[in-house]
């Protein structure tokens, strides 16, 4: 990671792809347990524009104290909580359908995680995808929701219980 941090300080624009390809599976694969798969792409393609802009911007000696899973991150939860925030300001759409009549079905198991997951507070959520889902460390959670490493524990110690409550239940 300190060889891409540096890369990035002497050549944004050369070494920025490693940085996508670097993080844009996690980015995807959480938003898209935090907020859909209609969003997921466009929240992760919005973060790199973002993380871009702001690398841009930043003095060397910032883009060196960087942590740049945690940060870009916070980027993405900010996105996501302002798209949802947004987006429950404007009409549900209705449900789409192919041209045969047949609506587009998510694969079972995906509905049943994000049923699983709808039971969860949204901070509790936040935290079990970001350290199970996408493998953050607790040091980069802290970072990333702006909370104390202490707190990020018992949000996926206390999502986890519930989780494991919830599939009790279907049981």
């Amino acid at each position: 990671m300190e060889d891409l941090i540096h890369r990035l300080c002497a050549d944004l624009d050369d070494a920025f792809p490693d940085l996508v390809r670097t993080y844009q599976s996690d980015l995807y694969s959480g938003l898209r347990r935090l907020s859909g798969p209609t969003d997921a792409e466009d929240l992760t393609q919005e973060t790199f524009i973002r993380a871009y802009k702001a690398l841009g911007k930043y003095p060397t000696s910032r883009i060196r104290d960087l942590r740049l899973r945690g940060w870009i991150w916070t980027i993405a939860l900010n996105l996501g909580r302002n798209h949802a925030r947004d987006r429950s300001r404007r009409p549900t759409p209705v449900e789409l359908y192919d041209r045969h009549g047949s609506p587009d079905p998510e694969p079972v198991d995906q509905e049943m995680w994000d049923h699983r997951l709808s039971a969860l507070s949204d901070r509790q959520r936040r935290a079990v995808v970001l350290r199970h889902v996408v493998g953050l460390n607790y040091e980069e959670l802290a970072v990333a929701l702006h909370t104390p490493a202490g707190t990020v524990k018992s949000d996926v110690s206390r999502g986890l219980a519930k989780l494991r409550t919830v599939m009790e239940e279907e049981a």
